[in-house]
């Protein structure tokens, strides 16, 4: 088989003939009826359609802060892997479900303007695309299956010819509306309200204007009106500008009205003989395409008035008003999203009431949380994007924090730090905060969140630094490269102009910088204490001499072979790395050794790791033990003798092996701690 024959082979294995024949589907008026009536829900109404698809990706619920919150699938972006997933927005998320299920049952919501409100890169735009993408997919499903039809008609030849119904309307809106409310009755009697078939609005004018023409032709028979009717499957692409709609703001004196409902056709004038007939009508606005889907208002609130007096009759009454033509009914969603600046400008202006008045606003924050935070850059910067180029450990997380930091209001807590603050929100434990706390800081500061520093500045800074000279010597960036992007980009942000809020921005980056120091000098400690043959020694010791000082008995010396007391000092020494003061000392011993026994009754075998608390303090103990025969601090002095460098080379691939470092970034960090171990040296010397 030929190279081109492969290539023709893999196309034709990912192309599936029955499926597009399914999607391309044709029939009459009278096969789409009996469909209706085996699956009303092909009939949906545009908010049951996007409330439905939401559903179909599944649902997870789980608990924060004692609050039950449900987590849709939908916005984990299951399309396209994940490519526009949205994480720690819940709360919002499910705000904007609720609408969309009001709005389904016809409770009022369908009759508002959905507005997405919030700070710059806060996934306002994202969550509008996910709709709008995730309509396109539903509706290639059978599930999200809809129809919509053309007209079969005879030209000037003697040619049949099809004329698409231009706003892709229900087929169902052919019923006259004489017959409308006793067909309804008919098809919904053994029907659950949530089954229920609906058939709102008349015909566009085109469409009307055909259908008066040939009832006209017929004397009135509809049912040989009907045998014009060719009834379709629809695909909703946006692309193809079918069901979808996106409108962006422009210059003033380069857009009008029409393009949100249409313009005429003057070429069609002269053959129609008049620019009020729909057939020299072009129903191509936003508004008349996105019928039956929905449309997408960018910055909905720099349109110019006109625009927004349109959305007020295409929200409220459900119609746009297209040049020359009446009140033209229209079914969709009508989502705009915009920053507060806007807001605040429509909040004080008294002539927009009415704008205000039929919108709903749902707010959307940047993420207070770091492990969201996180996994917003772990997807931009993961290893899939980045080749090449080492990302070390904790570099975006570090940039993650700068970032959450900048979001938190200051705790009003006595003795609580915006760092231990961050903590919380991230659901960790410190000692005296419960849950109860944790939702008191978070009610007292109702705005955390809707200000601070955009996740695209943390992106481009990242970005910079991925792409800078030392980045591709090196072949690997770091915290310290990243946190010094962030710093000098502060100077020239174009939305940052107090000098006031710089100044805490660069006073929170060393915040950063400290809480990174901290993760440091934990890692390669757990690093340098990871020889595990060496912390089982070290914990049996500490372990029997525990059991002998508990059951008042003395232990035996291997070396002596002589029973002395128990070890104090061995016992302190480790007990001490963990802040177990000398009054507490025997409660903790006595709880070690029921832990020990609880286990046995259970058949279990008690570890050096079994026991979280005795595991750091046994790490840290072995740390210390380890620190001088290693000379870490020799390390910044480059002066290291032959049997140190083999040890050093030890814990460096432990950070290879265990913490995800490379050769480069595990050689900076291990200069670096020890040059913090000298430092700390050299003060201790001092005050000495």
């Amino acid at each position: 088989m030929s190279n081109s024959d492969q290539v023709i082979s893999i196309i034709d294995s990912h192309l599936d003939s029955a499926r597009f024949r399914q999607q391309h589907w044709e029939g009459s008026f009278f096969e789409y009826l009996e469909m209706v009536l085996a699956q009303p829900r092909i009939a949906r109404n545009a908010f049951q359609r996007v409330y439905d698809m939401i559903l179909h990706f599944g649902t997870e619920r789980y608990k924060y802060l004692k609050q039950e919150y449900v987590h849709y699938t939908f916005f984990d972006d299951p399309i396209d892997n994940g490519d526009d997933a949205i994480y720690g927005l819940d709360p919002s998320l499910m705000r904007l479900v609720e609408f969309f299920k009001s709005a389904a049952q016809g409770y009022g919501t369908d009759r508002r303007i959905l507005l997405l409100h919030g700070p710059v890169g806060s996934s306002k735009s994202t969550i509008a695309r996910l709709l709008k993408k995730g309509l396109e997919y539903y509706s290639q499903l059978d599930e999200g299956a809809l129809y919509t039809f053309s007209w079969k008609l005879t030209n000037e030849e003697g040619e049949t010819e099809l004329h698409p119904c231009p706003m892709h309307e229900e087929p169902l809106k052919l019923i006259p509306r004489d017959a409308r409310k006793a067909v309804l009755a008919q098809l919904n009697a053994d029907r659950s309200e949530n089954e229920q078939i609906r058939i709102d609005g008349a015909l566009d004018p085109f469409c009307r204007r055909t259908f008066e023409d040939l009832l006209l032709k017929y004397e009135g028979d509809w049912r040989k009106v009907m045998d014009h009717i060719v009834v379709r499957r629809m695909i909703l692409s946006e692309k193809d500008r079918v069901g979808i709609g996106t409108f962006q703001p422009k210059d003033e004196k380069n857009q009008d009205s029409t393009e949100l409902t249409g313009d005429i056709n003057y070429r069609k004038i002269a053959q129609y003989g008049s620019d009020s007939d729909p057939r020299a009508f072009n129903f191509d606005g936003e508004l008349n395409i996105a019928n039956r889907g929905l449309c997408e208002f960018i910055e909905v609130l720099k349109l110019d008035v006109a625009f927004l007096y349109d959305l007020l009759g295409a929200s409220q009454e459900h119609t746009i008003k297209p040049k020359k033509f009446a009140q033209t009914d229209i079914d969709e969603v009508i989502i705009g999203h915009t920053n507060e600046p806007e807001y605040k400008k429509l909040q004080s202006n008294d002539l927009m009431e009415a704008f205000r008045d039929r919108t709903i606003k749902i707010d959307v924050p940047y993420n207070i949380r770091l492990t969201d935070e996180i996994k917003i850059y772990e997807k931009d910067f993961g290893k899939e994007k980045v080749r090449g180029i080492h990302i070390a450990p904790h570099t975006v997380e570090t940039a993650a924090m700068w970032a959450v930091l900048t979001r938190l209001e200051e705790p009003k807590k006595a003795g609580l730090t915006l760092i231990q603050k961050l903590k919380l929100y991230d659901g960790r434990n410190i000692p005296g905060f419960t849950e109860d706390s944790v939702k008191e800081l978070r009610e007292e500061a109702p705005r955390e969140g809707m200000q601070g520093i955009s996740p695209r500045y943390i992106q481009d800074k990242v970005s910079n630094s991925l792409v800078s000279e030392q980045a591709q010597a090196d072949g690997c960036i770091n915290p310290f490269m990243v946190m010094n992007e962030l710093e000098s980009g502060l100077s020239h942000h174009s939305l940052i102009t107090d000098e006031e809020m710089k100044k805490r921005y660069r006073e929170l980056l060393s915040v950063v910088r400290e809480e990174y120091e901290d993760i440091l000098k934990a890692e390669v400690q757990r690093a340098i204490s990871a020889d595990e043959d060496a912390i089982q020694r070290l914990c049996a010791n500490y372990i029997e001499n525990v059991r002998a000082y508990t059951q008042h008995e003395k232990v035996r010396n291997k070396y002596t072979g002589k029973d002395e007391e128990p070890d104090e000092r061995l016992m302190r020494a480790i007990e001490e790395k963990i802040d177990i003061p000398d009054s507490r000392k025997d409660d903790f011993r006595q709880e070690i050794m029921n832990y020990i026994g609880a286990l046995a009754l259970d058949g279990k075998k008690f570890e050096y790791n079994t026991n979280a608390r005795l595991h750091k303090a046994l790490e840290l103990k072995l740390f210390e033990d380890s620190r001088d025969t290693i000379k870490l601090k020799n390390v910044v002095s480059g002066v290291v003798d032959d049997e140190t460098q083999a040890k050093i080379d030890v814990v460096k691939q432990r950070l290879i092996k265990f913490f995800g470092y490379n050769e480069t970034s595990a050689t900076d960090v291990l200069n670096y701690v020890a040059s913090i171990f000298a430092r700390g040296d050299a003060k201790q010397a001092e005050e000495e």
